[in-house]
C-alpha cells in the first residue's frame, strides 16, 4: 500500500513538472514575441540598426538564463553544469536556432557580420577550448575573457557611431533636401501677377496649413512618446518573461533528469543547454516569422559571444572552476558549428533553408550521440 502510494505520488509530481515545463515554454514564446517588437521598435526610433540591438540588448537580455545558471551553478560547487550550459547553448544557438530559424525564413547576413562578428564569436569558441585543455577556467582565463568582452562592445557600439550616425545624418539631410527642393517649385510655379483678392484667398489656405501643422506637432510629439513608452515596456515585460519562463522550464526540466540519473555535465548540455537557449530560439524564429533577419543572426552571434566572453569571464572571476565532465569533442563540436555556420554565411551572404536544415539535422546527430552516452 505505502509503494503504491509513493509510486502515485511520484508520477503526480512527474506530471505537475511536466505541465509547469510547458507553461514555461508558453511563457517564453510570448515573452520572445514582445521582446522582438520592443526591440525593433526601439531601433526605429533611435535609428540604430536592427544588427546592432541584436548583438547588444536581444543579446544580453536573452543570455540572462544562462548568466544566472552558470554563476548559481558555480558557487554551489558544480562547475560542470555552468560551463555545460555555455558550451551546450552555443552549440544549440548555431546548430538548432538558426537551423530551425532558416527553415522558417532565409536569413539575411550583412557583410560587417561575416567579416567582423561572426570572426569574433569564432575566437571566442576557440579561446574557451583552449582555457578548457587542462580541465580548469581560472581567474587569469576569466580576466582574458572579460576583457575580449568588452573589446566586443566597444567595437560594435563604435561600428554603430561611425557608420550608422552618418548614414542617418544622410539621410536626414536628403529628406530636408528634397523637401526644400519640392517647396521652391512649388513657388516657381505659383504666378506673381496675379490681383489681391486671389493673393488672399492664396494666402489663407497656408496660414490655416501652418496653423494646422502647429497643432498636430505636440499631437505627433506626445504620440511619438507614448509608442517609445510602450516600446520600452514591451521590451522589460518581454525579458522578464524570458527570464522567468526559461527558470520554469530550467527548474522542472532538470528535476526530471536528475530523478534519471543523468550527469551534471550532460544536464548542462541538454536539458538546462536547451532551457536557457528557449529565449534565443523564440527571439530567432520570431525575428525570422516577421523578416528582422538582423534580429534573428545578431541575437545568435551576440549570445554566443556573451556566453563566452561574459558569462564565463565574470564566473571564473568570482569562483574559478575546475571542470571534469565536458569533454575536448564537446568543445570541438562549439567551435566547429560556429565554423560551418560562417562558412554558410560568407557564401551568399545568405543561410538558405537546406543550409538551415544541414545545421538542424547536426544538432540532432549531436544531441542523439549525448543522449546515448549518457545512458
Amino acid at each position: 500500500m505505502t509503494t503504491q502510494l509513493l509510486q502515485t505520488m511520484c508520477t503526480d509530481s512527474m506530471a505537475i513538472n511536466i505541465v509547469l515545463l510547458v507553461l514555461g515554454v508558453i511563457i517564453v514564446l510570448k515573452g520572445a514575441d514582445w521582446l522582438t517588437d520592443g526591440a525593433v521598435n526601439i531601433a526605429t526610433r533611435f535609428g540604430v540598426s536592427q544588427m546592432v540591438i541584436g548583438l547588444t540588448i536581444v543579446a544580453m537580455g536573452t543570455s540572462m538564463p544562462e548568466f544566472c545558471v552558470s554563476m548559481v551553478s558555480a558557487l554551489k560547487g558544480t562547475p560542470d553544469l555552468a560551463v555545460g550550459n555555455v558550451v551546450g547553448s552555443n552549440t544549440l544557438n548555431t546548430l538548432l536556432i538558426v537551423g530551425c530559424s532558416a527553415l522558417v525564413a532565409p536569413i539575411m547576413v550583412k557583410r560587417s557580420s561575416v567579416k567582423r562578428d561572426i570572426p569574433f564569436a569564432v575566437v571566442a569558441s576557440l579561446l574557451m577550448l583552449l582555457f578548457c585543455l587542462d580541465g580548469a577556467i581560472g581567474r587569469v582565463d576569466a580576466a582574458v575573457l572579460f576583457a575580449g568582452f568588452c573589446l566586443f562592445m566597444y567595437v560594435t557600439l563604435k561600428y554603430a557611431k561611425t557608420t550608422e550616425g552618418p548614414a542617418a545624418a544622410v539621410a536626414t539631410s536628403g529628406a530636408a533636401m528634397a523637401t526644400a527642393a519640392a517647396a521652391s517649385t512649388s513657388v516657381s510655379e505659383t504666378p506673381t501677377s496675379q490681383t489681391s483678392a486671389p493673393e488672399a484667398s492664396t494666402s489663407q489656405p497656408s496660414s490655416s496649413e501652418a496653423s494646422s501643422s502647429e497643432t498636430s506637432a505636440p499631437k505627433a510629439s506626445q504620440a511619438s512618446g507614448t509608442s517609445m513608452l510602450k516600446a520600452v515596456v514591451m521590451l522589460v515585460v518581454g525579458l522578464l518573461c524570458l527570464i522567468a519562463g526559461s527558470n520554469m522550464f530550467v527548474d522542472n526540466a532538470s528535476f526530471v533528469a536528475s530523478s534519471l540519473g543523468v550527469s551534471d555535465a550532460v544536464i548542462g548540455l541538454t536539458i538546462v543547454a536547451g532551457g536557457t537557449s528557449m529565449p534565443e530560439l523564440a527571439t530567432s524564429m520570431v525575428s525570422a516569422k516577421k523578416g528582422n533577419s538582423d534580429i534573428a543572426i545578431g541575437n545568435v552571434i551576440g549570445s554566443n559571444v556573451f556566453n563566452i566572453l561574459m558569462i564565463i569571464g565574470i564566473t571564473g572571476l568570482v569562483k574559478p572552476m575546475h571542470i571534469a565532465g565536458i569533454t575536448t569533442l564537446d568543445l570541438i563540436m562549439m567551435l566547429a558549428s560556429m565554423l560551418l555556420m560562417w562558412f554558410f554565411c560568407r557564401t551568399t551572404y545568405k543561410v538558405k533553408r537546406w543550409e538551415g536544415a544541414v545545421l538542424t539535422i547536426i544538432y540532432l546527430a549531436y544531441l542523439t550521440w549525448l543522449i546515448m552516452n549518457a545512458v
